[in-house]
């Protein structure tokens, strides 16, 4: 390693210092330092944990656009949405003469109160979804029709409201990464994710059923009812309608809302939990991977691994919308730890049919930990969204909806049986993960370019330290 290396690397390890920090003294000024603590376990203890749930995970955009969609058009009672971004002309299906996701809204608005509540995006337009566009839609959402559409500009500085929702008579809900939108890139994709121009998309959503719909449909009423200014009947906790437990758990930045005065951080609590508690396996398939809390966790379990078959597989991608550099810095930290131990996999996805490629953008939010523990939404793994956008995921303790998803996804990826992907998750890694980035070979895996030792990850910290108060 040369000077200029190791001067990067000391300047970077000292703004994470300064930024990890910074957030320890916010969150125990906010009553949340014990998020900072060793405690482990699959639930944090500031929400409630629901049984008698039904979930089900959906993979990539033929799952979740359509089930959003039919829940949509069976509503008998109300539909709320909320997100960073939704388009009035987005048609949720591909089907010939499928309705826009306005034309949906408004049919299902001649029957039910349809509110939909999106994010008003930058007060200055220095990026996606600009202010004006957010207003555009607002009109097109109302225009003729009775649904009610109002834009929440109560973000932090250089943050928004990235959570994406739909509710449905409060007793569906989906969570997940699926923004309603073809903004930045086209959301409809499927499994075999063939090549296309100018991406792929790879992303996950949840559908709810059972008591814990009511946590999702509370969430909303509470922004709803300060931002709408309309008073909503307080939803409660439907019968068990399934086996699996769940949690709901936010990011909710500090004096941003009356009911969250002092904000809620259960969604890193939740995180940091389930990673110290990793005793064989992490996965992450999350389109960021900057943040240096969950990054010192990783750092600690490749240096002293809990068993000799722990293993860390992460699949992020090519290129992300922003902060690749501190994810490759991040990443070069990761591979440090591992010191070849090959404990480590770090993968993006891409797609060929034998004469054209393209890259899959990974925008999923998931994370399953020794098949017992799985989130979903739409949280990524940086200061964002555990410090500073509003953010849902769903939490699970449900092994056989954990253990299936992987087998799912990693079926998926390495484009083989579940069969096959099925043996000890170690074992599945060492002979069917690593051969297969190492090989030349197209594959649906590939190795994440650009990751190196050198630590490049200044511009994260930095921004964290401007921008987080």
């Amino acid at each position: 390693m040369g000077l200029l290396d190791v001067l990067d690397a000391r300047l970077g390890d000292g703004l994470e210092s300064l930024l990890c920090a910074h957030h320890a003294r916010r969150l125990r000024k906010l009553g949340w330092g014990s998020v900072f603590s060793s405690e482990t376990g699959w639930w944090t203890l500031r929400r409630p944990v629901r049984s008698g749930n039904r979930i089900d995970v959906l993979i990539d955009g033929h799952e979740v656009l359509p089930a959003i969609a039919s829940a949509i058009t069976s509503a008998r009672r109300s539909v709320h949405l909320a997100g960073w971004c939704a388009s009035p002309d987005f048609r949720l299906t591909r089907t010939p003469g499928s309705p826009t996701l306005r034309e949906l809204l408004a049919v299902a608005a001649e029957r039910v109160p349809v509110r939909v509540l999106l994010w008003a995006g930058p007060p200055v337009p220095l990026f996606e979804p600009t202010r004006s566009r957010v207003l555009a839609a607002q009109r097109e959402f109302t225009r003729g029709s009775a649904v009610s559409c109002v834009v929440d500009s109560r973000e932090r500085t250089l943050h928004c409201h990235h959570e994406k929702i739909v509710v449905v008579d409060d007793s569906v809900a989906f969570v997940g990464g699926m923004d309603l939108t073809a903004l930045d890139g086209d959301r409809h994709d499927t499994a075999s994710h063939p090549p296309r121009e100018p991406l792929g998309w790879h992303d996950l959503g949840a559908r709810l059923e059972g008591p814990v719909v009511a946590d999702v449909a509370e969430h909303f009423r509470q922004r709803w009812e300060e931002i709408a200014k309309e008073t909503l009947p307080q939803p409660s906790p439907s019968s068990p309608v399934g086996s699996s437990s769940a949690q709901l758990v936010r990011t909710i930045p500090e004096r941003t809302y009356e009911f969250a005065d002092r904000g809620e951080f259960s969604l890193l609590d939740s995180y940091l939990r389930a990673l110290r508690s990793a005793s064989q396996l992490v996965y992450v398939e999350n389109q960021f991977l900057w943040s240096p809390e969950v990054i010192e966790v990783l750092i600690d379990k490749l240096r002293n691994p809990p068993d000799p078959r722990f293993r860390v597989v992460l699949v992020l991608p090519r290129k992300p919308s922003n902060g690749a550099d501190t994810t490759r810095g991040q990443l070069g930290r990761l591979l440090d730890a591992d010191d070849g131990n090959h404990r480590l996999i770090a993968a993006t996805l891409s797609s060929h049919d034998g004469q054209t490629s393209s890259s899959v953008y990974v925008h999923a939010k998931l994370a399953v930990v020794d098949d017992r523990w799985l989130s979903l939404g739409s949280a990524n793994l940086n200061e964002h969204s555990l410090f500073n956008d509003t953010e849902v995921n769903v939490v699970t303790d449900d092994p056989e909806i954990a253990r299936d998803t992987r087998l799912r996804l990693w079926s998926e990826h390495l484009q083989l049986p579940q069969s096959e992907v099925s043996g000890p998750p170690h074992e599945v890694v060492d002979t069917l993960w690593r051969p297969t980035l190492n090989s030349t070979g197209r594959h649906r895996i590939t190795a994440l370019p650009g990751v190196s030792r050198r630590a490049s990850r200044l511009q994260g910290p930095l921004r964290g330290l401007l921008v987080d108060g």
